[in-house]
């Protein structure tokens, strides 16, 4: 709780997984990957509870061991490939509205990134109080900036960007930021009115690289596995 406000974080985590099979509970150094993602949400000083929403009964057994609630199965249609991730989210919503367990601010924690730290979770939740803004999403600095990406047009190469300054150094060119799955906060109105983590009043929460790494695949997995 916050300003006598309560919390609620939903971590999605669907049995499905194309690029990594049965990624979200794949072992990373000992644990399953969900269970960083557990760890670090039952240490946040603000949130009041934290619960998985899976439709997998293994996933659900798994997050349980490791201390989340899991107080419903997903529906297996909001479960798809094609599930737009806002669904869940949503779904958890609805689900204590009904049970008229009230949460004033929502928040998704992702699986997928095992670095993200309690204390990051607890920042963004501040920034999100002291600018009273509807929404944050974490980011970090883009790796790759878009002013030095090319497409392909007729099989020749022109610039990305409509803006065709060329910057000849990396430190002339002005910084770009990436989404990095981490952290989404919101009012839980703005979510229920806009059906989306972004407005026109959204603001960003910025993580280095390391805590910002979000497994996809394989190579993703490694690169965990190295750091970790």
């Amino acid at each position: 709780m916050i300003n006598n406000k309560k919390v609620l974080a939903i971590i999605p985590a669907r049995g499905g997984s194309k690029g990594v099979p049965r990624k979200n509970i794949k072992d990373l150094n000992g644990k399953p990957l969900i269970a960083y993602t557990i760890e670090e949400g039952l240490k946040s000083k603000y949130i009041d509870k934290l619960i998985v929403s899976t439709e997998d009964d293994e996933i659900s057994k798994i997050s349980m061991n490791y201390g989340a609630e899991v107080p419903y199965l997903r529906p297996k249609e909001l479960s798809k490939d094609e599930t737009p991730g806002i669904d869940p989210i949503i779904h958890g919503i609805e689900y204590f509205d009904k049970n008229n367990n009230n949460f004033d601010y929502v928040i998704c924690l992702q699986c997928t990134s095992p670095f993200r730290r309690a204390y990051q979770i607890d920042e963004a939740i501040e920034k999100l109080i002291e600018q009273d803004a509807d929404s944050v999403v974490s980011v970090c600095e883009s790796e790759v900036s878009p002013y030095w990406m090319k497409k392909i047009v007729n099989g020749k190469m022109t610039n990305f960007l409509e803006d065709s300054t060329f910057y000849a150094r990396r430190q002339e060119i002005p910084k770009v930021y990436r989404l990095n799955g981490a952290i989404y906060i919101a009012k839980k109105d703005v979510l229920k009115k806009f059906n989306t983590w972004y407005t026109e009043n959204t603001i960003p929460y910025i993580m280095d690289r390391k805590t910002s790494l979000d497994i996809d695949d394989e190579l993703d997995f490694e690169m965990a596995t190295i750091l970790i």
